[in-house]
């Protein structure tokens, strides 16, 4: 039975692994072929008569976990430069105006159909706001790079900014000046944590000579950010603020304080964390999106009565980011549908505790938001295919207009938009 339980798990994560690679050719998001791969294994369970265990702390184990390593994937992947400020500011405020617009929007239609209040409503909300990176950066590997890169910004900042906001919310039993005032201590401390405990991490990372050296350091990372959770501390910030040190090691180098750190050397075992991270990234999330898919009931998936509600939420996800890419002045055609929810909305979820759900938000309604939205994405992306020879030419425009008063002959080499590598 051991074996066999083996087999089949090692059998199920090497097929994810296939639909990873055939995304390229195929254009349909990874995720979807799990949650149905997960979907498929419960039945043919159920008619074999097999007995498996309940995976509901598994997911939530994994869930944790892969949010984890999936923003300290996507913050590793960021350049930061001055040619990238602009390109942060848009993804900052998008997300953050999407996010806000649609919780308060949505809230507010949950609490006039139903008589909850309106925190409730609102924390219920939240969770179909946050675009998912578990699955939107995976999935825009073939786009432009400077639409690739907004993607990445906006999602790990999505990722963040609800749960910060989720958390907001459920915490503080009340919401007023000292509620705002304590997550403001409370942000405080996180960033000063972050500080403190990037530079003992760097440090370990180049020091350590033991031919073990990485899993240390991804067990300090994750020791880090669950204790600080514990201390209801923001601390996705935490593994922002590392990823993005490791990640720009070079642009770091004309501060003095940085040569402690012996760059050259730290930059080198930095790509190697990178590549282990986005190893380990892919098999957590495979792994949370298949014991996903086998918790889905069909009854879910197929359910009229949250149908509506799910066609709705997602008419306005859409119609929240072409108004927020229209004021950023970015492209509809390529970005308007890669917005999908995903993991965070499932963790947020089953983060809320059963005495504040509404009746309105349930599983099968997640379940319905996530294909739909992702369903979209990967239909545009089949409609919508990125030309190569478009590719150049088009960066350099979208760089252009971003930077507006730099002249192109005040760009080094160095700010170029390049690909995400």
């Amino acid at each position: 039975m051991t074996s066999a339980i083996i087999i089949t798990f090692c059998s199920l994560l090497l097929i994810a692994y296939l639909f990873d690679l055939s995304f390229s050719k195929t254009k349909i998001p990874s995720v979807i072929l799990l949650l149905l791969l997960g979907w498929l294994t419960k039945q043919v369970a159920v008619f074999s008569k097999i007995q498996l265990p309940d995976f509901t702390r598994v997911l939530a184990v994994s869930g944790s976990i892969g949010l984890l390593l999936i923003v300290l994937e996507g913050s590793l992947e960021l350049e930061l430069n001055k040619s990238k400020i602009p390109l942060i500011k848009k993804s900052f405020i998008g997300a953050l105006f999407s996010m806000f617009a649609l919780a308060f929007l949505l809230a507010f239609i949950f609490s006039y159909f139903g008589d909850y209040s309106f925190k409730d409503c609102l924390a219920n909300a939240i969770p179909f706001c946050v675009v998912s990176s578990a699955i939107a950066i995976p999935s825009v590997k073939n786009l432009r790079p400077f639409d690739k890169e907004f993607i990445i910004y906006e999602s790990s900042l999505s990722d963040i900014l609800s749960v910060l906001f989720f958390n907001f919310m459920v915490q503080n039993t009340t919401i007023g000046l000292g509620s705002f005032s304590n997550f403001g201590v409370q942000i405080l401390i996180i960033i000063m944590v972050s500080f403190v405990a990037t530079i003992a991490l760097s440090y370990l990372l180049n020091k350590i000579e033991h031919q073990i050296k990485f899993v240390p350091i991804i067990l300090l990372v994750i020791l880090i950010y669950e204790i600080s959770v514990m201390f209801n501390l923001p601390s996705l910030i935490f593994i922002m603020i590392f990823g993005l040190f490791l990640g720009n090691l070079n642009q770091l180098k004309h501060f003095k304080w940085i040569e402690f750190f012996r760059p050259n050397e730290l930059h080198v075992e930095a790509e190697k964390f990178k590549a282990l991270t986005i190893e380990a990234a892919f098999l957590i999330r495979a792994i949370f999106f298949l014991f996903f898919g086998y918790s889905m009931e069909t009854s879910d998936i197929l359910n009229a009565d949250t149908f509506k509600w799910a066609l709705l939420i997602v008419a306005l996800i859409f119609i929240f980011r072409a108004i927020q890419l229209k004021l950023s002045e970015l492209p509809l055609k390529s970005l308007l549908f890669v917005s999908p929810r995903g993991l965070i909305t499932i963790l947020l979820f089953l983060s809320i505790e059963p005495g504040h759900r509404i009746l309105i938000v349930n599983k099968a309604l997640i379940i319905q938001v996530i294909l739909l939205t992702t369903l979209f994405m990967m239909m545009a992306l089949l409609i919508f295919p990125v030309k190569e020879k478009d590719k150049p030419r088009d960066d350099v425009d979208e760089l252009n207009n971003m930077t507006g008063n730099l002249s192109i002959e005040n760009i080094s080499p160095n700010d170029a938009p390049e690909g995400i590598s």
